[in-house]
């Protein structure tokens, strides 16, 4: 069956660096976009980065651009989020998703990302 785990999450300072992992099971990974979302406490979750796993379509949000990287490794079936320049406004919990085409969307339980002094 399809499994997304995240890990990496944590509490940070701000001004510092996460990466979140994204490791994979069940469908073929190089087949299907990979993304990150993010929901705070009170807001609705909401799109962080994607890419298509042959590297040929990123797309971040506004907030994420110039500070968030998506990468993936496909041997590993991971997708990453390296995320620099951390804002206390970036505290949420990062979810993982995989989707091919217009089919389901599969996600992850989240890991929780803190940025606070």
């Amino acid at each position: 069956q399809v499994q997304l785990v995240e890990s990496g999450g944590g509490l940070v300072q701000p001004g510092g660096s996460l990466r979140l992992s994204c490791s994979t099971s069940g469908f073929p990974f190089s087949s299907y976009a990979m993304s990150w979302y993010r929901q705070a406490p009170g807001k609705e979750r909401e799109f962080v980065a994607s890419m298509t796993t042959d590297g040929g379509l990123l797309n971040y949000s506004n907030s994420a651009k110039g500070r968030f990287t998506i990468t993936a490794d496909n041997a590993k079936n991971t997708v990453y989020l390296q995320m620099n320049n951390l804002e206390p406004e970036d505290t949420a919990v990062y979810y993982c998703s995989a989707r091919r085409g217009l089919g389901t969307t599969h996600w992850g339980q989240g890991t929780q990302v803190t940025v606070s002094a």
